[in-house]
């Protein structure tokens, strides 16, 4: 019993702590206008499952999450209307983005004990002159590393599409 209510409040603690924990603000960087572009090619990306898990009345729950990084990219630019390519096409260079996705780091909250947080880094180039027209580097917290990654890339986007 003792050991039971010892893991619900670590666990609740670390829910606090991860809660509480201030995001750093995207950087981003606009180095030309998006308008023109129209497609966009993004490279596939490897899925991430993670999960979280306890201990209760002496037994185990867990769950788990998946998330790929170009899906949840690629879901967030159709919704604005951009058309994804396959692959690139030279005739439609002029009017295509390629969209680099990557981890770019993780920082540690109150010394590891309450948690990190996922930095991602996006760059949106012009499939015809390999310019960077935006880039943005972020960072998400949240249960899981998927729900991290998720989050970072959301908040990178909304600097390209601010509501």
């Amino acid at each position: 019993m003792i050991r039971t209510i010892r893991i619900l409040a670590i666990t609740l603690a670390s829910i606090l702590l991860n809660s509480c924990a201030t995001l750093k603000p995207p950087i981003i960087t606009k180095n030309y206008s998006i308008e023109g572009f129209q497609y966009v090619f993004i490279p596939a990306t490897n899925s991430l499952t993670s999960g979280t898990g306890a201990t209760y009345g002496g037994q185990y729950y867990s769950s788990s999450k998946t998330v790929n990084p170009s899906d949840v990219i690629s879901g967030i630019l159709m919704k604005e209307g951009f058309i994804l390519v396959p692959e690139l096409k030279q005739e439609l260079a002029d009017k295509t983005l390629i969209v680099n996705y990557g981890e770019s780091g993780r920082r540690y909250i109150a010394g590891g004990l309450g948690g990190y947080t996922i930095e991602v880094t996006i760059k949106f180039i012009s499939a015809k002159s390999y310019e960077t027209i935006y880039s943005c580097t972020a960072e998400g917290i949240g249960a899981t590393e998927a729900d991290d990654i998720r989050q970072a890339i959301t908040r990178c986007l909304t600097g390209l599409f601010p509501k």
